[in-house]
C-alpha cells in the first residue's frame, strides 16, 4: 500500500457486451449466493440451453431450489414484466429469491459466492448488461475481480444497507416507503 491508501488489484475491464459472458454466466453458475444492488430492475433474458432465450428468474428459481441464497438490493419498484414473472415462481414467491428497495441505492455491483465481484455502471437489465443487439445496448464501463479485500469490504457495506444500519441516520428516511430497519 502506498501512503495514499492505495494498492494494486488485479481486475478485469469490461465494456459492453462483455458484461454478459463476464457477470451475467458468472450468475447462473453460483453454488451459494449471488448477491445484486442496482437502481433499475427488469426482467433480464438470457441464453439456456441450445442458445434459447428465457426470463432470468427461471433461472433464479431454479438456482433458489438449489439452496443457492439470491438477494436483490434495488431504488425503485420492479418492472411490471419482472413482478409478473416473480410471481409465478414458486422459489422465488416462497423466500428464494429476497428483495429490498431502498431509494438511494445507485450502485451497481454483483456478488457471486462470495469471490467474485462486478462493480460498474451497468443497471440488471438487457440493455445494460450487453444483452440486447450492437445498437440497443449501453456505453457501460465495469470491472471484475477476485480480490479478497475488496470483496470484503463492497459485502460490508451492502450488508449494511441490506440489514437497514444505514437508514438510521438518512436524510430521506421520512420519506421512505418501506425503511429497511424494521
Amino acid at each position: 500500500m502506498d501512503l495514499d491508501g492505495y494498492r494494486s488489484l488485479a481486475a478485469r475491464l469490461l465494456a459492453g457486451e462483455e458484461h454478459y459472458p463476464a457477470v451475467v454466466e458468472r450468475v447462473l453458475r453460483a453454488e451459494c449466493s449471488v448477491w445484486f444492488a442496482t437502481a433499475n430492475l427488469k426482467d433480464l433474458m438470457v441464453r439456456g440451453a441450445g442458445g434459447r432465450y428465457r426470463s432470468v428468474l427461471e433461472h433464479f428459481d431454479e438456482m433458489a431450489g438449489r439452496g443457492v441464497d439470491l438477494r436483490i438490493l434495488h431504488a425503485s419498484l420492479p418492472s411490471r414484466a419482472f413482478r409478473a414473472s416473480f410471481d409465478a415462481r414458486p422459489h422465488l414467491v416462497q423466500g428464494g429469491l429476497e428483495l429490498r428497495v431502498c431509494p438511494r441505492v445507485h450502485m451497481k455491483m454483483v456478488v457471486v459466492d462470495g469471490e467474485f465481484l462486478y462493480l460498474g455502471s451497468a443497471n440488471w437489465t438487457g440493455a445494460g448488461l450487453g444483452i440486447k443487439g450492437p445498437t440497443r445496448r449501453n456505453f457501460e464501463l465495469g470491472l471484475s475481480t477476485s480480490d479478497p479485500q475488496l470483496l470484503d469490504q463492497v459485502q460490508q457495506l451492502y450488508q449494511q444497507i441490506w440489514q437497514g444500519t444505514r437508514c438510521r441516520d438518512c436524510g430521506r428516511r421520512d420519506g421512505c416507503e418501506a425503511p429497511l430497519d424494521r
